[in-house]
């Protein structure tokens, strides 16, 4: 045999991060009990053990978005591959779809959806505003979709996109919605099925506050339907939910290995969501997105986007003019230990972007951010 190389056997010493307290767009700090769940010994992917867990993050997840879609699986892959999940499953090529675009996260489902072969429509706004219904219906009834996708929490701008009448619509046009709940689900009202959405995903490290590494999806019956009766199968074998629904549907038929603890600490996350109950984690978000909106007004700082849109569970504050954005971040991270992040694409330099998510959504973090940016600026 070759001798062996040694270049890379490097020496290292034990993990040992640094206390950050994470008020950034995500991850958050992943609560205690989510941190200690997931250090249970593991089982295997189709142990009847793991097979009830499976159940009952099902089941929790349900209960989080408020619906009763049997295709309701936390995707093994972080949130963007919900995200491309949501898009491999319901296009197909050729297909005419809209997509909503007033920030990054739109910029990347039209990214994917052309990927996939679609014939994308942009309906375009300013980054950190949100889409009229008139505009919406006016996109519907010219290009004929078979998808409308729209963001319902952009991360990069903390704009909330209203969704009134928008299910009727894709009805009446034969249209799936699809949307993108990643910052919402578990901090922002959210009733699928009361609001007709076909398909929604979402993440793991916001609102949730569980370590990044699964992707909520759910289909509701139409999107069930249009899988169904697709011409070409889903050209993502890993990501097909006509293979991954028979692991998680009542058949239990191995697709691929589970990441095992990440279930568990899923599981733990979402219980925490019910013991709170879900008006009332609402409620809570909305009561500190409040206090530091009202701790920013009185520094002379102003938020980006109009308080009727505004996400609670994160916030765009816009750079004063003459301070260095990044400097301002860099200084809180090495004084504080606290991150709070920047703005991507066109807001680059020009907000910083605060998350109050999960765990992290408590009054004591926002008296903390707020001592901390004024003495910083």
């Amino acid at each position: 045999m070759p001798s062996v190389n040694n270049t890379h056997r490097i020496p290292t010493t034990d993990l040992d991060t640094p206390p950050r307290l994470l008020l950034g767009p995500g991850p958050s700090n992943a609560h205690p009990r989510v941190l200690r769940a997931l250090s249970n010994r593991q089982v295997g992917h189709l142990d009847p053990a793991f097979l009830a867990i499976m159940g009952e993050v099902q089941e929790l997840l349900r209960y989080a978005w408020q619906t009763d879609n049997p295709v309701t699986v936390p995707v093994s892959g972080t949130g963007s591959a919900a995200m491309e999940a949501a898009v491999a499953n319901t296009v197909e090529r050729g297909d005419s779809v809209v997509i909503g675009v007033n920030g990054y996260f739109g910029e990347r489902l039209v990214d994917m959806a052309t990927r996939y072969g679609a014939e994308v429509h942009r309906l375009d706004r300013a980054w950190g505003e949100a889409f009229s219904f008139d505009e919406i219906s006016e996109a519907v009834e010219r290009h004929k979709p078979r998808v409308l996708l729209l963001v319902h929490a952009e991360t990069s701008t903390g704009a909330r996109q209203p969704l009134e009448g928008v299910s009727e619509l894709c009805r009446e046009h034969d249209c799936l919605l699809l949307i993108d709940t990643v910052t919402s689900l578990g901090g922002v009202p959210l009733f699928l099925d009361e609001w007709g959405v076909d398909v929604a995903y979402s993440g793991t490290q916001k609102c949730l506050s569980c370590p990044p590494g699964l992707g909520p999806l759910t289909l509701g019956p139409r999107a069930v339907e249009r899988l169904a009766a697709r011409k070409t199968k889903v050209p993502n074998w890993y990501l097909d939910m006509s293979l991954v629904g028979q692991y998680w549907g009542k058949e239990r038929t191995y697709h691929h290995t589970a990441p095992i603890n990440m279930n568990y600490g899923l599981r733990e996350a979402l219980r925490l969501v019910a013991e709170e109950g879900l008006e009332a984690r609402w409620e809570r978000h909305a009561r500190n997105a409040r206090l530091l909106w009202d701790g920013l007004g009185e520094m002379g700082l102003a938020c980006h986007v109009d308080e009727a849109i505004r996400l609670p569970s994160l916030t765009t504050i816009r750079v004063p003019d003459g301070v260095d954005a990044a400097a301002v971040s860099r200084e809180l991270m090495a004084r504080y230990n606290i991150e709070m992040a920047g703005g991507l694409g066109e807001l680059k330099g020009k907000v910083w972007r605060v998350g109050l998510m999960g765990f992290n959504s408590r009054e004591e973090n926002v008296r903390l951010l707020l001592s901390a940016l004024a003495e910083v600026l």
